[in-house]
């Protein structure tokens, strides 16, 4: 939303600048070129596709609010009866004040603007050999894309779930953590022995993290300092 946010303005108000005769042509040739190199999304299919570009999708929400207030398609009036040919600056007011980012996508992502950027769903499934395609351009399929894409959004999903498990204050003064995976998510080797270095050192005493699957089975992910003696 930040990002979609400080791009509409400041294409906004430059355009009105111009409009007004305070800025030249050649100064609207620069930063529109700036700003199209900013908002531009690879297709997925790209060398350097490296996911959604968080300026393409912000800004192409905040305009496509815009343009449901200003000029509803009847899709629009069905998909959002609520803002459709309302005050846009109001409605984006609202969105700004109350929303987070995947809240905002949840409720504002149209059809239209998932055409635009050909968005489609695959689901990778570990279990499986092949990849899924989930959502297509139909009315489940925005509905499934939408929530699909609201979730990467979300910390609850993006951001391991650890939990201090326990602390041994009346022994070594060790401290277990504990983690749930999601989706069967495991951590990373490298940045795991990296943040249970740092624990350690702010910690003082040992450190242990724990893992817990599917099964409910607890796994130990790692140690420092490793191999110490337990009490």
């Amino acid at each position: 939303m930040n990002e979609g946010w400080a791009t509409f303005w400041h294409y906004t108000l430059m355009n009105r600048l111009y409009d007004e005769g305070y800025a030249n042509d050649g100064f609207m040739m620069e930063f529109l070129q700036s700003h199209t190199s900013v908002v531009h999304q690879l297709s997925f299919d790209h060398p350097y596709y490296a996911g959604i570009n968080p300026y393409a999708l912000g800004f192409g929400m905040m305009s496509d609010i815009q343009r449901i207030c200003q000029a509803p398609a009847n899709e629009d009036r069905y998909w959002f009866p609520d803002i459709a040919g309302q005050d846009w600056l109001k409605v984006l007011d609202f969105a700004m004040r109350n929303f987070k980012d995947e809240s905002f996508i949840a409720q504002f992502l149209s059809p239209k603007l998932m055409r635009d950027l050909k968005l489609f769903a695959v689901l990778d499934d570990d279990t499986q050999d092949e990849l899924e395609i989930t959502a297509i351009h139909d009315e489940a399929g925005y509905r499934r894309l939408r929530l699909a894409l609201a979730d990467q959004y979300n910390l609850g999903s993006r951001e391991p779930n650890i939990q201090v498990w326990n602390v041994a204050h009346r022994q070594d003064r060790s401290l277990t953590l504990r983690h749930t995976r999601y989706h069967r998510r495991p951590l990373h080797p490298e940045t795991t022995d990296e943040v249970l270095k740092h624990l350690y050192r702010l910690w003082g005493f040992t450190v242990r993290l724990e893992a817990v699957d599917e099964d409910g089975r607890v796994s130990l992910v790692g140690e420092c300092p490793a191999n110490r003696e337990r009490l």
